[in-house]
């Protein structure tokens, strides 16, 4: 599958010439012309890796300055997109070579700079560096986390997406999906969750389609739940869910 890129530029014809370069490349490219259009991007696209010009307009969450300079906006987007993600590796492209530019950069969270004029070869290279990382990144990560949940009277297998009811000595199999919305409210267990942060970690990104999905699937999981009254699947009107219950689940990476 073709990697996607998020790529800033203010300029059109640069960023058209560089678009155009990296999808000869093989990558998957959407151009944003200012910050706040990236940022809409960035919340109902799905992408690998963001390049991102520093001096672009209009910064993007509609955040207050903050000290950033007018046209520093590629740094306010770098830190939405951070707080949104800690793993996608975000690079500046940019025609500032100052020292301090760069530690600005990198306190936002961006992972590289790359100066203009762009050699692509060396664009691709860092890349594909990062991408890779990336990868290994997040295959840790999900080895890491638990497999299986007691949750209450129920008892969740995500590796074999199964949920078994003590109480009525049954097994309900679940779809992927199930699986995965069940995992993260474990993983989130009695704190309050913005339903665009559900849609982003499960299904990726926030899109109004897929929100009408998850509701779909908060209601599937709620009658998985009905056999233990102390199990709450909460709806927080205009905010989100809140998973209640009422001792942590046990987690471990395997039952006895």
């Amino acid at each position: 599958m073709k990697a996607r890129i998020l790529f800033v530029e203010d300029d059109q014809n640069v960023g058209a010439a560089t678009k155009r370069r990296l999808e000869e490349q093989g990558y998957e490219v959407r151009h944003c012309t200012d910050g706040l259009m990236a940022w809409e991007e960035f919340q109902h696209r799905t992408f690998d890796i963001c390049l991102l010009d520093v001096m672009i307009p209009k910064k993007g969450g509609g955040l207050e300055k903050g000290g950033i300079s007018e046209k520093d906006h590629g740094f306010e987007l770098a830190r939405q997109i951070r707080k949104r993600n800690d793993l996608i590796p975000i690079l500046f492209i940019t025609s500032k070579s100052m020292m301090e530019d760069k530690i600005a950069g990198f306190k936002t969270g961006a992972d590289d700079y790359i100066t203009k004029p762009i050699n692509l070869q060396e664009l691709v290279l860092r890349i594909e560096v990062f991408l890779k990382r990336t990868k290994n990144m997040v295959q840790a990560t999900q080895a890491a986390k638990p497999s299986q949940y007691v949750i209450g009277k129920l008892t969740f297998d995500y590796a074999d997406l199964r949920l078994h009811d003590s109480t009525q000595d049954k097994s309900f199999t679940l779809t992927q999906k199930e699986a995965d919305l069940l995992r993260y409210l474990c993983d989130n267990v009695n704190k309050a969750l913005k339903r665009e942060d559900i849609l982003f970690n499960v299904w990726g990104k926030d899109d109004y389609f897929l929100g009408r999905s998850m509701d779909v699937f908060i209601t599937k999981l709620r009658k998985y739940f009905k056999s233990d009254p102390e199990i709450k699947l909460e709806t927080l009107h205009g905010v989100g869910f809140r998973f209640n219950v009422p001792h942590t689940p046990n987690v471990s990476t395997s039952l006895p």
